[in-house]
């Protein structure tokens, strides 16, 4: 019998496109899209971000060298964080799974970006936790992610039911033994949880 929900954050709970911050990001800077992308891959900053390994300050001095950028660190956060819009999970499924069973976030994210969220999106009321990978400094799909994920739930793995929408984070979930489907759309979730035997209403 599952005790816990736990979901991915960008593309389960919220749409994000990262495309809208290069936009911002262009700007401020010489370079054009393609070549905004194609440097912070390059950089090799975005990882050890995620993973809390570096402070925003430094993070943001460092990308914004690599961009040549003209920005202070407030319009920074600003572009970085403009890339979420919407909701895809409405607030009456999540309150009824909050009020039946423990219900977590589980995400690959940064400061800067959860900030934004925090401040924009009520909904992260009904999470009992919020496992984010800056703050245990692990990233989807290494195991010590998901196991942090489930001590933190204090149920069995197989308690445990989790959603994302890549489907390497998925078999790594299933790996440490929760119970894991791929993030299709919100109709597929739904019949997913219905046929687990998981209610809302």
């Amino acid at each position: 019998m599952h005790k816990a929900i736990v979901f991915d954050l960008g593309k389960v709970l919220i749409p994000f496109d990262s495309r809208l911050g290069y936009q911002a990001l262009k700007r401020f800077c010489p370079h054009d899209v393609e070549e905004i992308r194609r440097r912070i891959r390059s950089t090799r900053l975005v990882s050890p971000f995620e993973k809390g390994l570096i402070g925003p300050a430094e993070f943001v001095a460092k990308l914004s060298a690599a961009l040549d950028l003209d920005i202070d660190y407030e319009h920074f956060c600003r572009a970085w964080g403009c890339i979420f819009s919407g909701q895809i999970i409405p607030d009456g499924m999540l309150e009824g799974l909050a009020a039946r069973y423990r219900l977590s976030i589980l995400s690959n994210t940064n400061i800067i970006h959860f900030g934004i969220i925090r401040e924009t999106y009520p909904m992260l009321r009904y999470f009992h936790d919020l496992v984010l990978s800056y703050e245990v400094h692990a990233v989807k799909p290494e195991a010590a992610i998901f196991q942090a994920a489930i001590q933190r739930a204090g149920y069995r793995p197989e308690q445990c039911f989790f959603t994302d929408d890549l489907a390497e984070n998925v078999e790594a979930a299933r790996r440490e033994g929760m119970d894991a489907v791929q993030f299709e759309s919100l109709e597929q979730l739904q019949r997913e949880l219905l046929a687990r035997g998981i209610g809302w209403e």
